[in-house]
């Protein structure tokens, strides 16, 4: 089954919108890393249920820009135009093989898998692969399927005793939507791993 794993928001000053969010919600926000090969850089703040929130921004705009990655190209053209908040979605997976076969199967183009990897602030190596399945119009959350480490503080007393507990995506099409996430959807809500999604008009969630 999928979870939520994080969700992505765009920032021109990652860390003033991440500690302005902890403040308001009262959670601890930490300072992420650097994607060297992306030119982006984020500031994160852990859940209970095991996912997280993204605060993400641009250090180099010109490596940025020469990203091949979806998710930076989106990032870039949502912060060229002056527009911060929440970009997108990842659901977490453990068979990325199966997911790109799936998506085969459906004659529904993606990109990827695309490797990443950043820094963590004690040194150590976070590595990880992302999917990305499109459609002609709008976003659709990505896939990202983790390596041996997995992304969570090292000192658990940064995770937060809070949840993502409801997150809202926009999916127009409800069964083109769950046939590439193989999900089970009742009333336009299924059921994750670690959190209820609801299939609506926009991307938005709730802190439980």
């Amino acid at each position: 089954m999928l979870a939520i794993d994080h969700i992505v928001i765009a920032a021109k000053d990652p860390e003033k919108a991440a500690n302005t969010f902890g403040r308001k919600h009262d959670v601890t926000v930490i300072k992420g890393g650097r994607h060297t090969n992306w030119g982006t850089y984020n500031y994160l703040a852990y859940f209970c249920n095991d996912c997280y929130i993204e605060w993400i921004g641009i250090f180099d705009e010109t490596t940025a820009a020469r990203s091949e990655n979806p998710l930076i190209h989106l990032l870039f053209r949502e912060l060229a135009e002056g527009n911060e908040g929440p970009i997108q979605l990842a659901f977490r997976t453990d068979q990325m093989d199966k997911d790109i076969k799936n998506l085969q199967e459906l004659n529904i183009p993606f990109t990827g898998p695309i490797p990443g990897s950043r820094n963590r602030p004690d040194g150590s190596l976070l590595e990880w692969q992302m999917l990305f399945p499109e459609r002609e119009r709008g976003i659709l959350p990505f896939l990202i399927e983790w390596g041996k480490v997995t992304n969570t503080p090292q000192d658990l007393n940064l995770i937060n005793n809070k949840t993502i507990s409801s997150i809202s995506v926009p999916a127009t099409d409800t069964h083109a939507f769950t046939s590439v996430y193989q999900l089970h959807v009742t009333n336009q809500t299924a059921q994750l791993e670690n959190a209820e999604l609801e299939l609506s008009t926009e991307l938005r969630f709730s802190i439980g």
